[in-house]
């Protein structure tokens, strides 16, 4: 089969199209006909190996998979002695480890059916972004009719799910982007929208009840001054900081000072489970939530997709087509 495959970690250049053998699922795993895959910063990470403590799971030298992609959407091709959730011919999307290829395993509890509306490119732009999106807005983040929600990086994968996520649960949203992204993030559900290249999050009067930060950049003291005092900050990924531990040693920071303070700091480490992947499922088939696809790829342009993650900031989802 023909899959993207890297042999060290590094920049999209070692992102090569090769045939390999197609992999067998165990008894507890499901084959899965790719037709479309994901791609967020969760790639780029495994492309480069950073920050550099990640590789205690990605593996120490080079990538322990060397197939790249996390998101998928295809059909069933063949299923394990012991799998009787899926049978061969489901439309399925979820988390396939190895997606930018034609074939991939997964385990059946990462996997649900494919919302019946949606487009395999559509369906492969929800499992990382929308899982990260739901379960940034859950427990105490979880905003309240009528209370003030900012979204940092609202015109990227995880911002655009948050930001309708947020104006679903009846929020006043205020989403930051880039220049040119504001009608993108208003279409996505925002009332008020920031261009971080002319103003601040601390600018003006607003304090708000929950600010979900996924560009990964602003010091922590900024943050607080922009957050209601007994306000919900959550940190999303792990951008920028140091090559050890990157964006991750601001989140441990904001996680150590929550106790101290009134506000209630977190960061979000973000897990793929099924009944996430079927709320998406659901708000999707609904007409609550719509995947925002800015462009596609083809396989054997896979590399690009990734420059192109790399250079800017699309709006929506980048997805690879298989």
């Amino acid at each position: 089969m023909k899959a993207i495959v890297q042999d060290a970690y590094g920049s999209a250049d070692l992102l090569k199209l090769r045939e390999i053998d197609r992999p067998v699922p165990s008894d507890n795993e499901v084959l899965v006909e790719i037709r479309a895959a994901g791609l967020g910063p969760e790639v780029w990470h495994l492309m480069t190996g950073r920050p550099l403590v990640a590789r205690a799971a990605l593996g120490l030298r080079k990538p322990r998979n060397p197939v790249s992609g996390w998101d998928g959407a295809g059909r069933v091709e063949a299923v394990g002695a012991k799998v009787s959730d899926f049978k061969p011919g489901d439309e399925v999307f979820g988390n396939c480890q190895g997606s930018f290829a034609e074939y991939a395993c997964a385990k059946p509890a990462k996997l649900v059916l494919k919302p019946a509306n949606l487009t395999f490119e559509q369906a492969a732009a929800l499992p990382v972004s929308g899982i990260t999106a739901l379960q940034a807005l859950s427990g105490t983040a979880r905003p309240r009719p009528g209370q003030k929600v900012l979204v940092i990086g609202a015109s990227g994968g995880v911002g655009c799910y948050a930001v309708q996520l947020a104006a679903m649960y009846g929020a006043e949203v205020t989403g930051v982007c880039g220049p040119g992204g504001a009608d993108f993030v208003r279409a996505q559900g925002a009332a008020h929208v920031l261009d971080y290249t002319h103003g601040d999050i601390t600018d003006g009067p607003h304090r708000y009840d929950v600010i979900v930060d996924n560009a990964g950049l602003r010091p922590l003291p900024v943050l607080r001054r922009a957050l209601a005092p007994r306000g919900t900050l959550v940190i999303v990924g792990g951008e920028g900081g140091t090559a050890f531990l990157g964006g991750l040693s601001r989140g441990l920071r904001a996680v150590l000072l929550s106790p101290l303070v009134g506000q209630n700091l977190r960061n979000l480490v973000a897990v793929t489970r099924r009944e996430d992947l079927q709320t998406l499922k659901d708000l999707a088939e609904n007409g609550k939530i719509v995947p925002p696809v800015d462009r596609t790829y083809p396989l054997a342009e896979a590399a690009e997709a990734v420059r192109h993650l790399e250079r800017g900031h699309p709006r929506g989802k980048l997805v690879v087509t298989v």
